[in-house]
């Protein structure tokens, strides 16, 4: 199987910067698409920005211009620079990762337990 490890959450004040990280381990063969989801208390878990394996870039529309999702596939991670932070990107932040199981071929799509990030007016 495969997991996740994500980091780089915490408390910032409006305006400032976070970087999380999402590293994948396991029997893996190869990553394809890498995403960060986000989620509020009530409410759904949402996009926040997708990288496939061509470099295919998505952001979600509340984060343009302020979120950059990259990956480095060398070391299976997925990176979410997160600049000019506001009171409401306050959510938990999840790491989604679709890979191809070694040995098998089977596709996996794998969760992070999620990181707390909270910005402070």
């Amino acid at each position: 199987q495969a997991r996740l490890e994500e980091s780089g959450g915490g408390l910032v004040q409006a305006g400032e910067s976070l970087r999380l990280s999402c590293t994948a381990s396991g029997n893996i063969f190869s990553i394809d698409n890498m995403a960060w989801f986000r989620q509020v208390p009530g409410k759904a878990r949402d996009l926040v920005a997708s990288i496939a394996s061509d470099g295919t870039v998505v952001h979600g529309d509340s984060v343009k211009g302020r979120f950059t999702i990259t990956r480095d596939d060398a070391k299976r991670t997925v990176y979410l620079q997160m600049n000019s932070l506001k009171p409401e990107d306050t959510a938990v932040y999840y790491c989604k990762v679709e890979a191809v199981q070694r040995g098998t071929y089977r596709l996996l799509v794998v969760w992070g337990q999620g990181t707390m990030v909270t910005v402070s007016s």
